[in-house]
């Protein structure tokens, strides 16, 4: 089977990634309509902004049938978590449409903490030891940690928005927040509590796209995830990241392969477990070994602002490929160059912060790609409507020219607030030399 040669395409989001996906989609001699749902003020010049809540499974099938949609590609995790893949298979009026993202089986990877850590452990697939604990079981999980050494890593089971991570640096710290955790801290996300080894090492995301057959490797990055530069502060969302990590050598990408994605992707067929998508492995190389950190169900953001744009090959047709099990013939190029992405965000983010704040200077970037995340359009024009309001992406000829770019680009714009880190990417420049 294949998509139509023109199709029409509803995109599942509203921040950065979806920004990203977009502009990527748009450029598709193959695309028809692209529909955003909900989109924001940068996807608005892409295609047509839908207000419909991604969790809005009913208002989204209304929407495939009334606009002849052809493909749903399905931004972040809470839809596939909540099964928006089996939806439209169980529903005869709508399961011919094509959806890339796993079923909510396949979610459950990213849904739940405790799932994904005994699947890795099934499948053999190298990570950290680990014990799951909840609200009955807190002297257990006291007794654990005095068994490892600090830091200690400690996940809330379910979804948090990316922020359900904390590492106490003595006993006393990760046994009081072991406690408010499971006291609901993150709400019912940590009902359950993951308590890790640390594994002292240096990160890098790895993104693959499988039909549950076959898989491709898309290039890696490496994000940054606290608000503070040197890597200082509380963690956020993403604050920028770099494609390709100079790290990321072809002896380590071949042990990434043959230890972590094969077994996953072997792992998932062999559970029977419907999986048709993106797989974000978030990895830790420790002394040139890799070790499993978490996987993700769907693009990371902010990495997929310089994943996208270093794949020059078309983007629906890797897509056809993953719908309908043809992805070993889909070519994938990747461009040599290096992309860096810088984000914006509000004062006071990742705590309290202001919206509606006008923002200036979008038109004045050069080269730059500038992706919205939080933003809305008024009568007045564009202003902030998040904590972490844009992303500015260059390419260039290595992570130092790409970096100028992004900078030179961001000293253009202005809104009240506005704040970025001034280091991202200058500790792979060091490791360089």
């Amino acid at each position: 089977m294949r998509l139509p040669q023109l199709v029409n395409v509803l995109l599942l989001g509203a921040g950065g990634r979806e920004h990203a996906f977009a502009w990527k989609i748009a450029q598709s001699e193959r695309l028809a309509k692209l529909f955003i749902a909900k989109g924001n003020a940068g996807t608005k010049s892409l295609g047509t902004n839908v207000d419909i809540s991604p969790t809005n499974f009913a208002g989204i099938k209304q929407f495939v049938l009334t606009n002849n949609i052809n493909l749903v590609v399905v931004g972040p995790e809470e839809p596939l978590v909540r099964g928006i893949r089996d939806f439209f298979a169980g529903d005869d009026e709508i399961c011919y449409v094509p959806v890339v993202g796993p079923s909510a089986a396949g979610a459950m990877l990213e849904g739940s903490k405790q799932f994904a850590k005994d699947f890795m452990q099934r499948n053999g697939i190298p990570t950290a030891r680990y014990q799951t604990f909840g609200k009955n079981d807190l002297e257990a999980g006291y007794a654990f940690l005095e068994s490892l050494k600090p830091p200690y890593v400690l996940k809330a089971n379910g979804l948090a928005a990316g922020k359900g991570v904390v590492i106490p640096t003595s006993l006393e710290e990760a046994k009081r927040e072991l406690a408010d955790m499971l006291n609901g801290k993150f709400g019912i996300a940590s009902q359950k509590v993951v308590i890790e080894e640390y594994l002292n090492g240096i990160e890098l995301s790895v993104f693959v796209v499988t039909d549950g057959t076959d898989y491709k490797i898309l290039p890696e990055a490496k994000d940054y995830k606290r608000v503070g530069d040197g890597d200082t502060g509380l963690n956020t969302g993403g604050m920028g990241a770099v494609s390709p990590v100079p790290f990321a050598t072809p002896e380590f990408m071949r042990k990434v392969e043959e230890r972590i994605v094969k077994p996953t992707i072997e792992g998932l067929a062999k559970e029977k477990i419907l999986y048709k998508g993106f797989i974000f492995v978030g990895i830790m190389n420790v002394d040139g070994e890799p070790y499993v950190i978490e996987y993700n169900v769907r693009m990371g953001d902010p990495e997929t602002e310089v994943v996208l744009p270093r794949i020059e090959s078309d983007i629906l047709d890797l897509f056809e490929g993953i719908v309908y099990n043809s992805l070993a013939s889909k070519e994938l190029r990747i461009s040599p160059d290096t992309a860096v992405t810088v984000v914006a965000v509000s004062g006071g983010y990742p705590g309290a912060y202001e919206t509606g704040k006008p923002i200036e200077g979008l038109d004045a970037v050069g080269d730059s790609l500038v992706f919205h995340a939080g933003t809305t359009e008024t009568k007045t024009g564009v202003e902030t409507a998040g904590g972490r309001v844009l992303a500015v992406t260059s390419k260039g000829t290595g992570i130092a020219d790409a970096l100028q770019k992004s900078y030179a680009a961001l000293s253009g714009i202005h809104y009240e607030g506005m704040y970025y880190r001034k280091d991202i990417g200058q500790d792979l420049i060091k490791l360089r030399k």
